[in-house]
């Protein structure tokens, strides 16, 4: 993924473990000092002793990656509380297709909104695994029972984002779509 714009963040403790979740799921770290420097680098100033409470509180372990380095993880939402290490784009891409082909029932965009439809509850999950991937063109979303709303960074982009993650569902090209404008369909399976 591109590098996405720099955001205003609320100097909070819930917003500081966020970031700290968000660090470790994107970041190999190894230890609280060089997670405080990551940190820093995000303009958020932290000692070692609430960086070390922060973790406590999040259920941050040290789990051994594949080249033998211990780092530091939390653990996953939902059921599965098994802390794993840095999953790479790639693993989360793949996860999201998978979600997408299993979950969307039907995608639209106007202006900068894509309206995705699910089967009821399952929108918060799809929509977590959207924001997981950290889509260049996705500002963020939204979750209700059955919808998810996508926000583009672009002003136009709502369409295209709709398309591309309706091409994830169908495992096709999105330029093989239907024309812009138009509502997007897919049969759920």
């Amino acid at each position: 993924m591109t590098e996405r714009p720099a955001t205003a963040t609320a100097h909070t403790k819930t917003a500081r473990l966020q970031r700290i979740a968000e660090v470790l799921s994107h970041t190999a770290v190894r230890s609280q000092t060089q997670l405080a420097d990551l940190l820093a680098a995000d303009g958020i100033e932290v000692t070692q002793a609430t960086l070390s409470r922060d973790l406590l509180e999040l259920d941050a372990v040290k789990v051994r990656v594949p080249s033998g380095a211990l780092v530091y993880a939390v653990p996953a939402e939902g059921g599965d509380r098994t802390p794993h290490a840095v999953q790479d784009s790639t693993a989360a891409e793949a996860r999201l297709a998978r979600l997408l082909g299993e979950l969307l029932v039907s995608a639209e965009g106007s202006a900068n909104l894509a309206l995705l439809r699910t089967p009821p509850g399952a929108a918060q999950f799809l929509a977590s695994a959207i924001d997981r991937v950290r889509p260049s063109d996705v500002l963020g979303t939204v979750a209700g029972d059955d919808t998810v709303l996508v926000i583009s960074r672009d002003a136009a982009g709502g369409e295209a984002v709709a398309e591309r993650l309706l091409a994830l569902a169908n495992d096709t090209d999105p330029d093989d779509r239907v024309p812009t404008g138009t509502t997007t369909r897919r049969n759920p399976r």
